[in-house]
Protein backbone atom coordinates (compact mmCIF):
# COMPACT_ATOMS: atom_id res chain seq x y z
CA UNK A 1 0.00 0.00 0.00
CA UNK A 2 1.38 3.00 -1.02
CA UNK A 3 0.44 6.68 1.27
CA UNK A 4 0.33 10.11 -0.29
CA UNK A 5 -1.44 13.27 0.87
CA UNK A 6 -3.51 13.32 -2.95
CA UNK A 7 -4.39 10.74 -5.57
CA UNK A 8 -3.89 12.45 -9.14
CA UNK A 9 -5.68 10.64 -12.22
CA UNK A 10 -3.68 11.55 -15.16
CA UNK A 11 -0.27 12.31 -15.57
CA UNK A 12 -0.88 15.35 -18.68
CA UNK A 13 -0.01 19.01 -18.31
CA UNK A 14 -2.36 19.85 -16.25
CA UNK A 15 -1.95 16.82 -13.76
CA UNK A 16 1.42 16.68 -13.32
CA UNK A 17 1.63 20.62 -12.74
CA UNK A 18 -0.78 20.49 -9.97
CA UNK A 19 1.68 16.88 -8.47
CA UNK A 20 4.98 19.53 -9.14
CA UNK A 21 3.14 22.43 -7.33
CA UNK A 22 2.31 20.03 -4.33
CA UNK A 23 5.63 19.07 -4.33
CA UNK A 24 6.96 22.18 -3.80
CA UNK A 25 4.80 23.26 -0.93
CA UNK A 26 5.89 19.98 0.68
CA UNK A 27 2.51 17.71 -0.21
CA UNK A 28 3.18 14.18 -1.26
CA UNK A 29 1.02 12.90 -4.60
CA UNK A 30 0.85 9.61 -6.13
CA UNK A 31 0.20 10.51 -10.52
CA UNK A 32 -1.28 7.25 -12.45
CA UNK A 33 -1.59 7.50 -15.87
CA UNK A 34 -2.38 4.58 -18.56
CA UNK A 35 0.43 5.87 -20.76
CA UNK A 36 4.11 5.33 -21.09
CA UNK A 37 5.02 8.68 -20.15
CA UNK A 38 8.21 8.40 -22.37
CA UNK A 39 6.53 8.09 -25.21
CA UNK A 40 4.53 10.95 -25.07
CA UNK A 41 7.90 12.74 -25.95
CA UNK A 42 8.18 11.59 -29.37
CA UNK A 43 7.90 13.87 -32.01
CA UNK A 44 4.92 12.43 -33.54
CA UNK A 45 2.64 11.45 -30.29
CA UNK A 46 1.66 14.97 -30.38
CA UNK A 47 2.55 18.31 -32.53
CA UNK A 48 0.35 20.35 -30.97
CA UNK A 49 1.12 23.87 -29.23
CA UNK A 50 -0.26 25.59 -26.52
CA UNK A 51 -0.14 29.48 -25.90
CA UNK A 52 0.90 29.94 -22.09
CA UNK A 53 -0.36 32.81 -20.65
CA UNK A 54 2.09 35.53 -18.61
CA UNK A 55 0.04 34.66 -15.49
CA UNK A 56 0.64 30.69 -16.30
CA UNK A 57 4.28 31.37 -16.68
CA UNK A 58 4.96 32.53 -13.54
CA UNK A 59 3.52 29.86 -12.10
CA UNK A 60 5.86 27.30 -13.61
CA UNK A 61 8.52 30.05 -12.88
CA UNK A 62 7.20 29.86 -9.08
CA UNK A 63 7.58 25.61 -8.72
CA UNK A 64 11.29 25.64 -10.19
CA UNK A 65 10.89 25.03 -13.84
CA UNK A 66 12.26 27.85 -14.53
CA UNK A 67 15.61 26.15 -16.04
CA UNK A 68 13.49 22.98 -17.89
CA UNK A 69 11.46 25.35 -20.04
CA UNK A 70 13.90 29.06 -20.17
CA UNK A 71 14.65 29.21 -23.77
CA UNK A 72 11.93 26.82 -25.43
CA UNK A 73 9.25 29.14 -25.41
CA UNK A 74 8.56 32.05 -27.76
CA UNK A 75 7.48 35.26 -26.25
CA UNK A 76 3.84 36.92 -27.49
CA UNK A 77 4.68 40.69 -27.61
CA UNK A 78 1.93 41.33 -29.87
CA UNK A 79 -2.46 39.97 -30.83
CA UNK A 80 -4.47 40.91 -33.82
CA UNK A 81 -7.25 40.08 -34.10
CA UNK A 82 -9.43 40.70 -37.40
CA UNK A 83 -12.13 39.78 -39.75
CA UNK A 84 -11.25 37.93 -42.34
CA UNK A 85 -8.63 40.04 -43.86
CA UNK A 86 -10.07 43.45 -43.14
CA UNK A 87 -8.10 46.00 -42.23
CA UNK A 88 -9.90 46.88 -38.96
CA UNK A 89 -8.00 45.01 -36.15
CA UNK A 90 -7.76 44.82 -32.37
CA UNK A 91 -4.13 45.81 -31.56
CA UNK A 92 -2.88 44.42 -27.83
CA UNK A 93 0.18 45.37 -27.65
CA UNK A 94 2.27 44.14 -24.85
CA UNK A 95 4.39 47.18 -24.51
CA UNK A 96 0.85 49.40 -23.52
CA UNK A 97 1.21 47.18 -20.30
CA UNK A 98 4.50 47.09 -19.26
CA UNK A 99 4.83 44.12 -17.60
CA UNK A 100 6.58 41.71 -20.07
CA UNK A 101 4.86 39.90 -23.08
CA UNK A 102 1.09 38.54 -23.28
CA UNK A 103 2.12 35.03 -22.80
CA UNK A 104 4.63 32.44 -24.51
CA UNK A 105 4.26 29.73 -27.05
CA UNK A 106 5.45 26.13 -26.98
CA UNK A 107 5.41 23.00 -28.21
CA UNK A 108 3.30 20.39 -26.34
CA UNK A 109 6.16 18.13 -26.32
CA UNK A 110 8.74 20.38 -24.46
CA UNK A 111 6.43 21.22 -21.67
CA UNK A 112 5.63 17.42 -21.42
CA UNK A 113 9.33 16.97 -21.47
CA UNK A 114 9.97 19.31 -18.47
CA UNK A 115 7.19 18.73 -16.25
CA UNK A 116 8.18 14.46 -16.31
CA UNK A 117 12.28 15.90 -16.18
CA UNK A 118 11.23 17.36 -13.10
CA UNK A 119 8.93 14.91 -11.95
CA UNK A 120 11.74 12.50 -11.76
CA UNK A 121 13.43 14.92 -9.14
CA UNK A 122 10.71 15.46 -7.09
CA UNK A 123 10.76 13.84 -3.62
CA UNK A 124 7.30 13.77 -2.41
CA UNK A 125 6.00 12.78 -6.18
CA UNK A 126 5.66 8.93 -7.55
CA UNK A 127 4.45 8.26 -10.49
CA UNK A 128 3.06 4.90 -11.70
CA UNK A 129 2.61 4.79 -15.23
CA UNK A 130 1.47 3.08 -17.53
CA UNK A 131 -1.00 1.61 -15.15
CA UNK A 132 -4.93 1.78 -14.94
CA UNK A 133 -7.18 1.98 -12.13
CA UNK A 134 -8.96 -0.91 -11.52
CA UNK A 135 -11.12 0.53 -8.26
CA UNK A 136 -11.28 3.77 -7.07
CA UNK A 137 -13.34 3.54 -3.49
CA UNK A 138 -13.73 6.35 -1.52
CA UNK A 139 -15.06 6.31 1.84
CA UNK A 140 -15.61 8.36 5.38
CA UNK A 141 -12.12 8.45 5.79
CA UNK A 142 -10.04 8.53 2.52
CA UNK A 143 -9.40 7.10 -0.79
CA UNK A 144 -8.15 3.48 -1.75
CA UNK A 145 -7.77 3.11 -5.34
CA UNK A 146 -6.26 -0.43 -6.44
CA UNK A 147 -4.40 -0.66 -10.21
CA UNK A 148 -4.84 -2.82 -12.57
CA UNK A 149 -1.57 -5.24 -11.88
CA UNK A 150 -2.80 -5.10 -7.78
CA UNK A 151 -0.83 -2.63 -6.38
CA UNK A 152 -3.12 0.18 -3.78
CA UNK A 153 -3.05 3.78 -3.08
CA UNK A 154 -4.56 5.54 -0.20
CA UNK A 155 -4.93 9.42 -0.05
CA UNK A 156 -7.66 11.52 1.89
CA UNK A 157 -8.36 12.73 -1.79
CA UNK A 158 -8.53 11.70 -5.24
CA UNK A 159 -8.14 14.08 -8.04
CA UNK A 160 -9.45 13.54 -11.36
CA UNK A 161 -7.02 15.39 -14.17
CA UNK A 162 -7.90 12.71 -17.10
CA UNK A 163 -9.02 14.59 -19.64
CA UNK A 164 -12.29 15.18 -21.61
CA UNK A 165 -13.29 11.75 -21.22
CA UNK A 166 -13.15 11.45 -17.48
CA UNK A 167 -13.19 7.92 -16.71
CA UNK A 168 -12.94 9.69 -12.80
CA UNK A 169 -15.97 11.64 -13.51
CA UNK A 170 -17.75 9.48 -15.32
CA UNK A 171 -17.54 6.91 -12.19
CA UNK A 172 -18.73 9.54 -10.08
CA UNK A 173 -21.69 10.00 -11.70
CA UNK A 174 -20.96 13.81 -12.16
CA UNK A 175 -22.98 14.91 -15.29
CA UNK A 176 -22.02 17.57 -17.86
CA UNK A 177 -23.36 20.27 -20.07
CA UNK A 178 -21.90 19.31 -23.71
CA UNK A 179 -22.08 20.32 -27.24
CA UNK A 180 -19.93 19.96 -30.69
CA UNK A 181 -19.83 23.24 -32.57
CA UNK A 182 -19.74 20.91 -35.92
CA UNK A 183 -16.35 22.34 -36.47
CA UNK A 184 -12.83 20.39 -36.82
CA UNK A 185 -9.16 22.02 -36.24
CA UNK A 186 -6.29 21.29 -38.32
CA UNK A 187 -3.34 21.59 -36.81
CA UNK A 188 0.13 22.16 -38.24
CA UNK A 189 3.56 24.06 -37.86
CA UNK A 190 4.78 26.23 -41.36
CA UNK A 191 7.67 28.32 -42.50
CA UNK A 192 7.45 31.53 -43.49
CA UNK A 193 9.71 33.61 -45.63
CA UNK A 194 8.53 37.34 -43.27
CA UNK A 195 9.28 37.01 -39.51
CA UNK A 196 6.56 37.17 -37.35
CA UNK A 197 7.69 39.45 -35.14
CA UNK A 198 6.64 37.99 -31.69
CA UNK A 199 2.87 38.71 -33.15
CA UNK A 200 0.01 36.29 -32.98
CA UNK A 201 -2.80 36.95 -35.66
CA UNK A 202 -6.17 36.02 -35.23
CA UNK A 203 -8.44 35.98 -38.67
CA UNK A 204 -12.17 34.75 -38.06
CA UNK A 205 -13.87 33.34 -41.21
CA UNK A 206 -17.48 32.63 -41.28
CA UNK A 207 -16.16 28.83 -41.12
CA UNK A 208 -13.83 29.46 -37.75
CA UNK A 209 -11.01 30.96 -36.40
CA UNK A 210 -7.66 30.77 -38.35
CA UNK A 211 -4.60 31.47 -35.73
CA UNK A 212 -1.20 31.77 -36.66
CA UNK A 213 1.12 31.83 -33.54
CA UNK A 214 4.80 32.24 -33.03
CA UNK A 215 7.39 30.08 -32.24
CA UNK A 216 10.85 30.04 -31.95
CA UNK A 217 12.90 28.90 -34.95
CA UNK A 218 13.21 25.36 -36.22
CA UNK A 219 15.30 24.28 -38.97
CA UNK A 220 15.15 25.52 -42.31
CA UNK A 221 14.48 29.84 -42.91
CA UNK A 222 14.08 29.99 -38.75
CA UNK A 223 10.42 31.88 -39.26
CA UNK A 224 8.25 29.64 -37.90
CA UNK A 225 4.65 30.09 -36.50
CA UNK A 226 1.93 27.26 -35.72
CA UNK A 227 -1.53 26.99 -37.64
CA UNK A 228 -4.97 26.42 -36.04
CA UNK A 229 -7.79 26.38 -38.41
CA UNK A 230 -11.13 25.92 -37.57
CA UNK A 231 -12.80 24.23 -40.41
CA UNK A 232 -16.18 22.29 -40.94
CA UNK A 233 -16.22 18.87 -39.38
CA UNK A 234 -17.62 17.47 -42.54
CA UNK A 235 -14.55 19.13 -44.69
CA UNK A 236 -11.89 17.95 -42.37
CA UNK A 237 -11.06 14.71 -43.93
CA UNK A 238 -10.72 16.07 -47.30
CA UNK A 239 -8.20 18.76 -46.12
CA UNK A 240 -6.01 16.58 -44.38
CA UNK A 241 -5.65 14.31 -47.42
CA UNK A 242 -4.27 17.24 -49.67
CA UNK A 243 -0.84 17.02 -50.33
CA UNK A 244 1.67 19.27 -48.95
CA UNK A 245 1.95 21.94 -51.67
CA UNK A 246 -2.38 21.73 -52.25
CA UNK A 247 -2.53 22.27 -47.94
CA UNK A 248 -0.07 25.23 -48.45
CA UNK A 249 -1.93 27.01 -51.39
CA UNK A 250 -4.96 26.67 -48.82
CA UNK A 251 -2.97 28.19 -45.91
CA UNK A 252 -1.48 31.26 -47.97
CA UNK A 253 -4.84 32.07 -49.66
CA UNK A 254 -6.56 32.70 -46.26
CA UNK A 255 -3.56 34.31 -44.45
CA UNK A 256 -3.19 36.68 -47.36
CA UNK A 257 0.36 36.18 -48.35
CA UNK A 258 1.81 38.93 -45.46
CA UNK A 259 4.34 35.82 -44.17
CA UNK A 260 5.29 35.62 -47.56
CA UNK A 261 5.98 31.94 -48.90
CA UNK A 262 4.86 28.50 -46.72
CA UNK A 263 6.17 25.41 -46.09
CA UNK A 264 5.02 22.82 -43.96
CA UNK A 265 7.61 21.78 -41.29
CA UNK A 266 5.14 19.18 -39.13
CA UNK A 267 2.36 16.63 -39.79
CA UNK A 268 -1.48 17.99 -40.35
CA UNK A 269 -3.82 16.57 -37.77
CA UNK A 270 -7.25 17.34 -36.35
CA UNK A 271 -9.66 16.88 -33.58
CA UNK A 272 -13.08 18.20 -32.88
CA UNK A 273 -13.95 21.14 -31.32
CA UNK A 274 -17.00 20.73 -28.34
CA UNK A 275 -17.24 22.28 -25.42
CA UNK A 276 -18.34 20.48 -22.25
CA UNK A 277 -18.87 21.48 -18.41
CA UNK A 278 -19.13 19.50 -15.52
CA UNK A 279 -22.22 20.10 -13.67
CA UNK A 280 -19.98 19.86 -9.65
CA UNK A 281 -15.74 19.76 -9.91
CA UNK A 282 -16.18 18.29 -6.38
CA UNK A 283 -17.60 15.10 -4.45
CA UNK A 284 -17.13 12.61 -1.76
CA UNK A 285 -12.92 13.01 -1.61
CA UNK A 286 -12.96 14.22 -4.92
CA UNK A 287 -12.17 16.86 -7.00
CA UNK A 288 -11.95 17.72 -10.98
CA UNK A 289 -9.46 19.65 -12.57
CA UNK A 290 -8.29 20.84 -16.37
CA UNK A 291 -10.41 18.90 -18.55
CA UNK A 292 -12.05 16.75 -16.89
CA UNK A 293 -13.74 19.60 -15.40
CA UNK A 294 -14.65 21.53 -18.47
CA UNK A 295 -13.42 22.20 -21.70
CA UNK A 296 -14.03 24.82 -24.35
CA UNK A 297 -13.59 26.54 -27.92
CA UNK A 298 -9.66 26.95 -28.66
CA UNK A 299 -10.94 30.36 -29.99
CA UNK A 300 -8.89 32.44 -27.50
CA UNK A 301 -6.43 29.98 -26.75
CA UNK A 302 -7.04 29.36 -23.04
CA UNK A 303 -8.33 26.00 -22.39
CA UNK A 304 -5.01 25.00 -21.10
CA UNK A 305 -4.34 28.13 -19.20
CA UNK A 306 -7.88 27.27 -17.27
CA UNK A 307 -6.86 23.99 -16.40
CA UNK A 308 -3.77 25.70 -15.14
CA UNK A 309 -5.45 28.07 -12.66
CA UNK A 310 -7.53 24.52 -11.81
CA UNK A 311 -4.02 23.59 -10.51
CA UNK A 312 -3.11 27.03 -8.92
CA UNK A 313 -6.23 27.31 -6.87
CA UNK A 314 -5.99 23.48 -5.40
CA UNK A 315 -2.85 24.15 -4.14
CA UNK A 316 -3.11 27.14 -2.44
CA UNK A 317 -6.69 25.39 -0.86
CA UNK A 318 -4.33 22.30 -0.02
CA UNK A 319 -1.92 23.92 1.15
CA UNK A 320 -3.54 26.43 3.31
CA UNK A 321 -6.05 22.99 4.72
CA UNK A 322 -2.94 21.21 5.63
CA UNK A 323 -1.20 24.30 7.64
CA UNK A 324 -4.59 24.27 9.57
CA UNK A 325 -4.37 20.33 10.05
CA UNK A 326 -7.15 20.13 8.27
CA UNK A 327 -8.55 16.66 6.42
CA UNK A 328 -7.71 17.20 2.58
CA UNK A 329 -10.77 15.30 1.83
CA UNK A 330 -12.91 17.93 3.67
CA UNK A 331 -15.80 18.82 2.16
CA UNK A 332 -15.42 22.15 3.23
CA UNK A 333 -12.14 22.63 1.43
CA UNK A 334 -13.28 20.83 -1.81
CA UNK A 335 -15.94 23.40 -1.65
CA UNK A 336 -13.72 26.27 -1.47
CA UNK A 337 -11.99 25.10 -4.26
CA UNK A 338 -15.46 25.15 -6.72
CA UNK A 339 -16.53 28.20 -5.41
CA UNK A 340 -12.91 29.71 -6.06
CA UNK A 341 -13.10 28.11 -10.06
CA UNK A 342 -16.75 27.71 -11.27
CA UNK A 343 -17.16 31.69 -11.44
CA UNK A 344 -14.38 32.13 -13.35
CA UNK A 345 -14.34 28.70 -15.89
CA UNK A 346 -18.06 29.96 -16.38
CA UNK A 347 -17.46 33.09 -17.62
CA UNK A 348 -14.80 32.35 -20.05
CA UNK A 349 -16.45 29.71 -21.21
CA UNK A 350 -19.45 31.85 -21.65
CA UNK A 351 -17.39 34.30 -23.38
CA UNK A 352 -16.23 31.85 -25.42
CA UNK A 353 -18.87 30.32 -26.56
CA UNK A 354 -20.49 33.77 -27.73
CA UNK A 355 -17.65 34.59 -29.41
CA UNK A 356 -17.70 31.32 -31.55
CA UNK A 357 -21.37 31.60 -32.38
CA UNK A 358 -21.03 35.47 -33.32
CA UNK A 359 -17.90 35.15 -35.88
CA UNK A 360 -19.28 32.14 -37.28
CA UNK A 361 -22.43 34.55 -38.96
CA UNK A 362 -22.75 34.35 -42.37
CA UNK A 363 -23.44 37.21 -44.15
CA UNK A 364 -22.07 41.00 -45.12
CA UNK A 365 -24.03 42.51 -42.17
CA UNK A 366 -22.74 40.19 -39.38
CA UNK A 367 -19.41 41.04 -41.02
CA UNK A 368 -19.64 44.75 -40.72
CA UNK A 369 -21.27 44.64 -36.97
CA UNK A 370 -17.70 42.62 -35.98
CA UNK A 371 -15.06 44.74 -37.72
CA UNK A 372 -16.73 48.01 -36.25
CA UNK A 373 -16.72 46.08 -32.92
CA UNK A 374 -12.72 45.29 -33.22
CA UNK A 375 -12.29 48.79 -34.52
CA UNK A 376 -14.52 50.12 -31.22
CA UNK A 377 -12.70 47.86 -29.22
CA UNK A 378 -9.40 48.98 -30.42
CA UNK A 379 -9.99 52.78 -29.53
CA UNK A 380 -11.42 52.11 -25.80
CA UNK A 381 -8.42 51.81 -23.38
CA UNK A 382 -10.68 50.75 -20.83
CA UNK A 383 -12.22 47.59 -22.35
CA UNK A 384 -8.74 46.94 -24.61
CA UNK A 385 -7.38 46.78 -20.82
CA UNK A 386 -9.41 44.60 -19.56
CA UNK A 387 -9.05 41.81 -22.73
CA UNK A 388 -5.55 42.20 -22.86
CA UNK A 389 -5.91 41.21 -18.79
CA UNK A 390 -7.77 38.27 -19.88
CA UNK A 391 -4.84 37.70 -22.44
CA UNK A 392 -2.32 37.59 -19.80
CA UNK A 393 -4.71 35.52 -17.18
CA UNK A 394 -4.79 38.25 -14.86
CA UNK A 395 -7.97 38.63 -14.21
CA UNK A 396 -10.50 37.97 -11.23
CA UNK A 397 -9.32 36.66 -8.18
CA UNK A 398 -5.66 35.32 -9.08
CA UNK A 399 -4.29 32.13 -6.90
CA UNK A 400 -0.93 33.17 -5.69
CA UNK A 401 0.67 30.81 -7.66
CA UNK A 402 -0.07 32.54 -10.81
CA UNK A 403 1.20 35.82 -9.17
CA UNK A 404 4.32 34.15 -9.60
CA UNK A 405 4.47 33.69 -5.51
CA UNK A 406 4.68 30.64 -3.21
CA UNK A 407 1.91 29.93 -1.26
Amino acid sequence: MHSSDVIIIGGGLVGMTLALALDAHGLSSAVVDSADLSTTLAPGFDGRASAIASASARMFDAIGLTAALGGHGCPINEIRVTDGLSPLHLHFDAREGGSGPLGYMFENRRLRAALIEASREAANLRVFAPARTRSIRRGPTGVDVELDDGRRLAAPLVIGADGRRSAVREDAGIRTARWQYGHSAIVTMVEHEVPHGNIAFELFYPTGPFAILPMLPGGGTGNRSAIVWSVRAADAPAYLGLPPRAMVAELEKRMGGFLGALGLTAPTTSYPLGFHHAERYVDTRLALIGDAAHGIHPIAGQGLNLGLRDAAAMTEVLVEGARLGLDLGDAQLLERYQRWRRLDTAMVSGVTDVLTRLFGLPGALPAAARRAGLAAVHRLPPLKRFFMAEARGETGDLPKLLQGLTV
